[in-house]
């Protein structure tokens, strides 16, 4: 979970400032105006710029109200609404606040991500589920929208412990450590008893958030994919690639409890997709496979003999 685009600002404003109040709110107020200026310039700087400065005067707010009290974010708060302009609100000012203790706390600071992403993640309390979201912006480019709503789907919350573990360690992780428990699909028919062919066009349907679910490096292939076995043709439910892995994935849908026969076929198509359609580049075919038990919907992984079961939820 590495990568090595981080970086870390430390605003000298910040150690230096030690007067009165108005020395406090000078700083502040000139932090702002010069950030005011760099946006009317140069594009690419914008962020960087934005970053840096809601640090500094976070940092600053910070002394400030320890030293004079919560109403002095107030009192800033219409000193500059007057000298500086709109959008330094006293909720403003506190997100600001809060950007810096979390980058206090441990958190990544990253110019890849927008001043507006970390205002979706200081509200969190748990640095380490931050942190996974923002290599998660990083690693998929995503959009404020996209964050948020993985944060509403607790998507860092729905990994198992080890998983959580592994990416405290930037250890390895395994394509089975990503996918979340429960997997949520939407349910757009409302009802829960439903046939295979409903299940896979539910699938179709949010194809997107599907593929989100499994975890990074998906990409779509082909649903209802053909393949002769003997002389008798096969058709295999969803047919997925994994860049990260560098492997086809086979995924089954059943709607009843997983049977030998389930795990047969899907070995079979695993086999053939090896065989027939892998490149000697690529590495072995992964099989998944849903099915139903005792009115839960699971998915099973199977990799080189080792097989995973994920529960999913129709939502």
């Amino acid at each position: 979970m590495k990568n090595s685009h981080l970086t870390c600002f430390r605003g000298s404003a910040i150690s230096s400032c030690c007067g009165d109040n108005m020395d406090f709110y000078n700083n502040i107020k000139e932090l702002l105006i010069d950030n005011e200026l760099t946006k009317r310039v140069k594009d690419y700087s914008k962020n960087k710029s934005d970053l840096t400065t809601y640090y500094d005067v976070g940092g600053l707010i910070k002394k400030a109200g320890k030293k004079y009290g919560e109403a002095i974010v107030k009192k800033y708060s219409e000193q500059l609404t007057k000298e500086v302009g709109k959008g330094y609100t006293v909720s403003a000012l506190k997100r600001m606040r809060q950007f810096y203790m979390v980058i206090q706390k441990g958190a990544t600071l990253s110019h890849l991500l927008s001043y507006s992403h970390y205002v979706e993640l200081v509200v969190l309390d748990d640095i380490n589920a931050i942190n996974y979201y923002i290599n998660a912006i990083i690693s998929n480019k995503l959009t404020v929208r996209n964050l948020r709503k993985r944060i509403k789907n607790k998507e860092y919350e729905r990994l198992d412990e080890d998983t959580r573990n592994k990416i405290v360690s930037n250890d390895d992780l395994e394509l089975v450590d990503i996918v979340k428990n429960p997997i949520l699909i939407r349910n757009t028919i409302g009802v829960d008893n439903i046939s295979e062919k409903m299940l896979q066009k539910l699938i179709l349907e949010n194809l997107n958030e599907f593929l989100d679910e499994l975890g990074d490096g998906y990409s779509y292939v082909k649903n209802e994919y053909k393949i002769k076995i003997g002389d008798s043709y096969n058709y295999i439910d969803l047919l997925l690639f994994n860049y990260i892995y560098n492997a086809f994935v086979v995924v089954e849908l059943k709607v009843t409890e997983l049977k030998k026969e389930h795990i047969g076929q899907t070995l079979v198509y695993m086999n053939y997709i090896d065989e027939h359609v892998k490149s000697i580049n690529q590495n072995k075919t992964i099989g998944i496979i849903i099915v139903k038990v005792d009115n839960k919907f699971v998915m099973h992984y199977y990799k080189e003999g080792r097989m995973i079961s994920r529960e999913y939820e129709l939502m």
